[in-house]
């Protein structure tokens, strides 16, 4: 039978060019913000693009923060996008404080208006280059990524993990190196949007599903 993939709906966030990623490289998918279709699914995709605070209240609306943890926790793969990778955090500073599902410790900041001296623009929107940091890519997702790949980017806030053994890519904006990717056993996350960094970022989709034997 062919394994099934759920990208979750909660109201906020790049669905269709997900889904249309998935159909791309033959990743049997559905857009769902049904429990018992989560319960169902292989593998969880969690997109994102908007505020947290409320994409944590509209997962809440929909009853789907304990099966997303409760999931998660007893093995099954996601992969976080953007938004969706900040989800998985403990934490966020974004309007005061909000918590997030608390899969991976750390704190979600918003960039700094100045670094080293200098004025950035925020948001950050645009391509830039991810490179590695405490992880090998041979075993990830992207192993077929070359160092310094260029990679599509938009957020204003970044992710701080506070075990750093989990940070799979890293990314410098303006002179602040940040977090841009996560791996942690069936965790995968990308604070950059795959699905919109043409035939490379594509291929992550791909990679992902591959490894977790859900292609």
């Amino acid at each position: 039978m062919q394994k099934k993939v759920v990208i979750i709906d909660y109201n906020l966030g790049n669905l269709f060019s997900v889904k249309q990623a998935c159909d791309t490289i033959g990743i049997n998918s559905k857009i769902s913000s049904n429990k018992a279709d989560i319960e169902d699914a292989d593998g969880l995709i969690l997109p994102g693009v908007g505020a947290f605070i409320e994409a944590m209240q509209n997962l809440n609306n929909l009853g789907l923060i304990d099966s997303i943890k409760n999931n998660v926790k007893n093995g099954k793969p996601i992969f976080g996008v953007c938004l969706g990778l900040q989800l998985l955090f403990s934490r966020s500073e974004e309007f005061g404080s909000g918590d997030g599902l608390d899969l991976i410790s750390g704190t979600i900041k918003k960039f700094p208006a100045i670094v080293e001296d200098k004025k950035i623009r925020v948001p950050q929107i645009a391509w830039n280059k991810i490179y590695s940091y405490k992880q090998d890519w041979k075993n990830s997702p992207l192993y077929n990524i070359s160092e310094n790949e260029f990679m599509y980017f938009v957020h204003s806030y970044y992710v701080d993990p506070t075990e750093e053994s989990c940070i799979l890519t890293k990314t410098n904006y303006s002179g602040l190196d940040y977090c841009s990717g996560i791996l942690k056993e069936n965790i995968f996350a990308t604070q950059f949007h795959p699905e919109k960094s043409a035939e490379k970022g594509i291929s992550i989709y791909k990679n992902w599903a591959t490894l977790n034997n859900i292609l």
